[in-house]
């Protein structure tokens, strides 16, 4: 039997345009961050003090309840209304959870480890990105642009570094399960989930819509010096959950790259391994072609084994 062209939808006569929902999303989003983020200033002042709440907005790690701090504002004013929102959207503005978040667990467990191998292999090319990113520069005219932008950076890297002291096995667990799961459920059900399917049904354009999305995704995270690997995860996270039809592939990955950062340093702070995971010259030339050759090859075959599954209808 010979199998007719995969024809994308163009978007139902009946729906609000891909437009306005996606601006309906990215408005609620913007309400509920703000609204979810002072609700957890709030906790924090109730639990601690006023002068806790300020040591925790300065990241000031002296004040010994900034790290816990921290990881309530993590928690309450990002995690929750990220993974909130698209569950909303999905189900009470465009009344369709099974295309928009895509919660399917019927995909070929084999994907996992294609997964897998794709995520520990695509090492060097992060690091390429990386070093290509360092070395990118604002115009001159923009130079104060990009003086505020690493002030940024370096203060939330310091935030992050507090949070990821871990002193026991338990401080590393719980860190996974945040950072590693808890972020991936969140950030994949908006952007993978929601965003990823309004620009396929905009654009009619699968491709299209994943680059858009993981730009998207890039840019939400307002880190411009690590922007690029950051578009090339979220493009790998795009083509994982296109080609599946199930947000849990990217979920996967996303979970893999966070807990396996955490991870690494958890063991580097208790010199466990020797490497450290913020060294960005580990690999050489040959590495970086081999790591494309073969990400490129598995993806490949995981393409083709979701060719032999029904194709998701967006």
């Amino acid at each position: 039997m010979i199998k007719e062209p995969i024809q994308e939808l163009e978007p139902r006569q009946t729906e609000v345009h891909p437009s306005v929902q996606f601006i309906i999303l990215i408005a609620g989003t913007i309400f509920a961050l703000i609204l979810f983020g002072l609700f957890a200033a709030g906790i924090i002042w109730v639990v601690y003090d006023a002068k806790t709440l300020a040591d925790v907005m300065s990241f000031n790690t002296a004040n010994k309840n900034t790290i816990p701090g921290l990881w309530i504002l993590q928690i309450i004013s990002t995690t929750i209304p990220l993974f909130v929102v698209p569950v909303l959207f999905a189900r009470f503005i465009v009344h369709d959870t099974s295309r928009y978040l895509k919660p399917t667990f019927k995909f070929a467990p084999i994907l996992l480890l294609l997964i897998f191998s794709i995520m520990l292999f695509s090492s060097p090319v992060m690091e390429v990105l990386v070093n290509i990113n360092q070395k990118l520069t604002l115009p001159g005219p923009l130079k104060a642009i990009e003086d505020i932008m690493r002030t940024m950076e370096q203060q939330a890297q310091k935030a992050t570094d507090a949070m990821l002291t871990m002193n026991s096995v338990g401080s590393m667990l719980f860190a996974v399960f945040v950072v590693g799961l808890l972020t991936a459920i969140a950030e994949e059900f908006l952007f993978r989930g929601c965003v990823q399917t309004l620009f396929i049904r905009w654009t009619g354009n699968t491709h299209a819509a994943i680059w858009i999305t993981a730009i998207l995704f890039s840019t939400f995270h307002m880190e411009f010096f690590s922007f690029l690997p950051r578009v090339a995860l979220g493009v790998f996270f795009g083509y994982f959950v296109a080609w599946s039809g199930s947000i849990w592939t990217g979920v996967w990955a996303h979970f893999l790259n966070n807990g396996s950062a955490v991870v690494i340093t958890y063991l580097y702070q208790h010199k466990s391994i020797s490497l450290n995971p913020d060294d960005q010259h580990v690999f050489n030339y040959p590495s970086y072609a081999f790591s494309l050759i073969i990400i490129l090859i598995l993806l490949y075959i995981y393409r083709n084994v979701t060719l032999k599954r029904p194709v998701f209808d967006y």
